[in-house]
């Protein structure tokens, strides 16, 4: 495999790390982090200005046509920089599930906006009872001579809290776990019988409790074909899987080089401490695993980008269970190296620690997607 990236791709690296240097230190993201919604419209104003919220949509839909290749080298940056601003449920999940399931006409309403930075969708799609499995749903869509009536719970909306769109699958017929009867509804966040509980999450993101009680809603809001929403929606998360593991090799790397930078200047015992071989063997474990995980983000994209079939979610999930394995050893050695100070606020270690503990759960844990990948 040819791992070198074209002259597009490193100019597109070049300017997106440029753009976290310049405009996303640490304590500029944590003033975004804490403000009132948790992440910033201007900035977000300029990712549609750069192009980012249009790289991995077709020209045909107003995108620039990048690869899961391209959403890689955006998201990587946006890991070493802890970018909080929603990319992933907005534009990787909810974006990619509109362009590939929407009419032409949802597609001007919804996507069009998107790419321009003007609307916020997000996928409501984890319901408490099913832990990771997608194909159980209790939120029911009954069928009436107009539309639909929808009632249920959804909970960890991801960018919930800011959406003006919710992609919400319910069960149109069928017992609770089939894979069939599992419809994509577009639900307007403001509509009547839609009740929101907002948080923020352990990693500095936002997101919400949703109920929907007899919303109503007309034919058109089908994303999709009635009861065959599953696969869609199944695209959409592992989009945004993809960009998740590529957050955590880069949070990942800005753990390894912090500590090898901490250890070079920490002393004990008249000398820095990373001349002591134990605390060596440790840190070259932590680059090991980054560039174990970094790898098979570069499989995982490049099978991704040659088309989504069973190789391509195959390769997803082990890059997944990498994440999960690999960002723990590596959070947790870079908060014991660099001791006490490593869980305090104020640094940014343990930010990224949460970052990745966080990006462990999302979309299935480890345990998950070794099964996933076994059954592939």
């Amino acid at each position: 495999m040819d791992f070198s990236f074209s002259d597009e791709q490193n100019m597109l690296e070049d300017s997106v790390q440029r753009f976290i240097q310049n405009n996303y230190g640490f304590d500029a993201r944590q003033k975004i982090a804490e403000g009132d919604e948790g992440f910033s419209r201007g900035l977000w104003a300029q990712f549609a200005d750069m192009g980012w919220l249009g790289l991995p949509f077709s020209e045909e839909d107003g995108g620039f046509g990048g690869t899961a290749v391209e959403t890689m080298i955006l998201l990587e940056a946006f890991g070493k920089g802890l970018v909080v601003e929603p990319y992933i449920s907005a534009v990787l999940q909810s974006g990619m599930i509109i362009a590939k399931g929407g009419t032409s006409e949802q597609k001007q309403a919804w996507l069009e906006p998107l790419i321009a930075g003007t609307s916020l969708p997000a996928v409501a799609y984890i319901e408490p009872q099913a832990r990771f499995n997608v194909n159980d749903v209790k939120t029911t869509a009954t069928a009436h001579a107009d539309g639909y009536s929808i009632n249920g719970f959804k909970g960890v909306v991801l960018g919930g809290p800011f959406a003006d769109l919710l992609i919400v699958p319910a069960r149109t017929s069928g017992s609770q776990t089939d894979a069939e009867g599992i419809t994509l509804f577009m639900i307007d966040a403001k509509a009547d019988g839609v009740s929101r509980r907002d948080y923020p999450t352990i990693d500095g993101f936002r997101a919400s409790e949703i109920t929907l009680t007899q919303v109503s809603v007309t034919k058109d809001a089908v994303l999709g074909s009635v009861d065959q929403g599953l696969a869609l929606l199944q695209y959409g998360l592992d989009q945004g899987m993809m960009g998740a593991a590529a957050e955590a090799v880069g949070a990942m790397e800005v753990l390894y080089k912090s500590t090898v930078e901490y250890c070079k200047t920490r002393e004990q015992f008249g000398q820095p401490i990373g001349k002591f071989q134990v605390l060596q063997h440790r840190m070259v474990d932590m680059f090991i695993e980054h560039e174990q995980t970094k790898s098979l983000a570069f499989m995982a994209a490049m099978k991704l980008a040659e088309g989504y079939n069973d190789a391509s979610r195959k390769a997803l999930s082990a890059l997944k269970v990498q994440v999960g394995k690999g960002g723990t050893m590596v959070g947790q050695q870079a908060v014991q190296l660099h001791g006490g100070m490593g869980m305090t606020n104020e640094l940014n270690i343990g930010h990224y620690f949460k970052r990745l503990t966080a990006i462990e759960t999302l979309y299935g844990n480890t345990d998950f997607h070794l099964k996933r990948y076994a059954s592939l």
